[in-house]
């Protein structure tokens, strides 16, 4: 669904969260044959039983992937990602993981170079099936002023 929503309308504090996902084995042997990240950590079943997480974890790019593809139910044709920033990898995602995102809207500023637009800065957190905090991110987007 496409909606315009301009920078003026986005409320610092407004929190959206997302349905769940949960990560299957495909998921990772997809993402490792598309980004050639073979590391031993998501691939290999044996050698990871003999580490601190007994088993093979996602990758992280993996998660932040599928976590920010989740919250693009809603298309606003007035705003485009400016970036990510202060990504972290805080706690592993394993195989039968069910994942969920929530953002909160942090603040607001005009953009430095275009002012026809302005940055909005959202808190993006993700959270495996025991509410546990699994990956945390700034999402910045460049959204279009109102007239």
């Amino acid at each position: 669904m496409m909606k315009s929503v301009y920078y003026e309308e986005y409320e610092t504090g407004s929190v959206r969260e997302t349905g769940g996902r949960t990560i299957t084995e495909t998921d990772i042997v997809l993402h490792a044959g598309q980004t050639g990240d073979f590391y031993p950590h998501h691939m290999d079943e044996e050698w990871c039983r003999t580490q601190p997480f007994g088993q093979r974890i996602a990758h992280g790019t993996l998660i932040f992937s599928v976590a920010v593809g989740m919250t693009a139910g809603a298309v606003n044709p007035e705003a485009f990602s400016y970036g990510y920033d202060r990504l972290r990898f805080v706690k592993p995602v394993l195989i039968g993981d069910t994942i969920r995102t929530r953002v909160t809207i942090k603040g607001k500023r005009d953009h430095p170079k275009w002012p026809e637009y302005g940055l909005v800065s959202e808190l993006c957190e993700v959270f495996n099936q025991k509410g546990e905090t699994v990956l945390a991110c700034e999402h910045l987007l460049m959204v279009k002023k109102q007239g």
